[in-house]
């Protein structure tokens, strides 16, 4: 499941968390903004309401309400956002998020999240940016997440899998990363990535699929493990917006590597580079592109957990994962990726709400991406291509609301959360 961008959830019984949503929306609903209320004037809601819906191929389907409440600094700009909600999935069932992030600077984000239904699911995760403007000679981010997920799916590995060898397993996961990094110049910087990992597999929440450890008995990764990987990163960056880049490029370089005796239940070697670049065609359309190389030489001794996964909607949780809005999360998995995407970014209406500035987009996109088992695998056949069509909610200058609705050979894929892909 996705965080925010990645569904984050944390186990909540559902009455007690309908009453806390009450008591909270009671308690900033202040008799001044009652007063002032005009249902068709939305600067004067206490709060934003948005209704949710997912369909998402390995969670299914999932409805909810989320609230929206906006503080603001005096020159506008957003300075936390409290957004929780209420869902229900037909599995899961009912359930709900937290949600509270923190825009102090352009220079420092953070965010708290935690969520959860009522069979299974629970996540919490905290994140901490600063140094995103790269103006002093160092930068820091830092991510913990614990998940129990019960909807992950696995068809086996390679490029070819079929439909048909679905299976479900539970993912519970503690899971730490940080990045310190040298600014070298505003544009060039280079780092050390450590993730620390502790895994542990379980029966998926869905009887209608076999379990993973069933289906695939000989997997590697099925008793879990954990990892300590240590990453080497450089980076060029000279886009003209960390959060809404209309033109400049992005570009990265990785070498990393994890090793028995020295945290690590397994040991494998990663190399590879991403590269977005942003094309502006005018003054409301960006031609968005993103692509993802990476090469893992290990044989068979990386757990099918670590990787490379295409499918679902892309994020930096894993960056061994390629955007492919046609399919679920993990669909295809193998050593090696890779796998190009492009949208384009269109700004259709723009208007204050919330005494934010606030702007709709379309985004027509084309994703398609492979996996591979061998280096030398031919780089140029064997794709799979998906398209569709996203909807944006842009609040300058640094949140992105997204509904993306992307179509593959199985069928209709909707996707939802914060932040663009790329």
């Amino acid at each position: 499941m996705e965080k925010i961008r990645r569904g984050t959830q944390f186990r909540m019984p559902a009455r007690p968390l309908l009453a806390f949503g009450l008591i909270l929306t009671l308690a900033l609903w202040s008799p001044r903004a009652v007063y002032a209320f005009q249902l068709t004037d939305p600067n004067t809601w206490p709060f934003f309401p948005i209704p949710e819906v997912a369909t998402d191929p390995n969670g299914g389907t999932t409805y909810g309400l989320m609230t929206v409440f906006l503080n603001h600094k005096p020159d506008g700009s957003i300075s936390t956002i409290f957004a929780p909600d209420v869902t229900n999935n037909a599995t899961l069932g009912p359930g709900g998020t937290f949600r509270f992030l923190g825009y102090p600077s352009s220079d420092t984000h953070w965010y708290v999240i935690a969520g959860g239904t009522e069979h299974k699911a629970r996540n919490v995760d905290l994140s901490y940016s600063t140094g995103r403007d790269r103006q002093n000679w160092w930068s820091f981010d830092g991510e913990f997440v614990w998940e129990h997920d019960p909807t992950e799916r696995f068809y086996g590995i390679g490029n070819n899998t079929s439909s048909t060898a679905e299976s479900n397993y539970t993912i519970e996961q503690t899971y730490l990363k940080t990045i310190l990094a040298l600014n070298i110049s505003e544009e060039l910087q280079v780092g050390v990535e450590t993730r620390a990992r502790y895994v542990r597999i379980a029966t998926g929440a869905y009887d209608s699929l076999p379990y993973t450890g069933t289906e695939f008995p000989h997997l590697k990764g099925l008793d879990g493990g954990s990892e300590f990987f240590n990453e080497l990163v450089a980076k060029y960056d000279d886009r003209d917006h960390v959060d809404l880049p209309t033109q400049g490029g992005l570009y990265r370089l990785f070498v990393g590597m994890t090793q028995r005796g020295f945290g690590s239940s397994f040991s494998y070697f990663r190399f590879g580079t991403e590269l977005s670049h942003y094309f502006p065609l005018s003054k409301r359309i960006v031609l968005a592109t993103h692509a993802l190389i990476e090469e893992m030489p290990a044989g068979n001794e990386a757990p099918f957990w670590s990787l490379a996964r295409l499918g679902g909607q892309s994020s930096d949780f894993f960056v061994d994962r390629s955007t492919q809005r046609g399919w679920g999360t993990a669909r295809f998995t193998d050593n090696n990726i890779i796998g190009f995407s492009a949208e384009m970014r269109t700004r259709v209406f723009s208007a204050r709400v919330f005494d934010t500035q606030g702007t709709a987009e379309l985004a027509p996109f084309f994703d398609c991406g492979k996996v591979s088992h061998d280096v030398a695998s031919n780089p140029f056949i064997n794709y799979h291509p998906a398209g569709g069509i996203g909807l944006r909610a842009i609040a300058e200058p640094f949140v992105v609301g997204y509904l993306d609705l992307g179509y593959a050979g199985h069928g209709l894929s909707i996707f939802t959360g914060i932040d663009y892909p790329f």
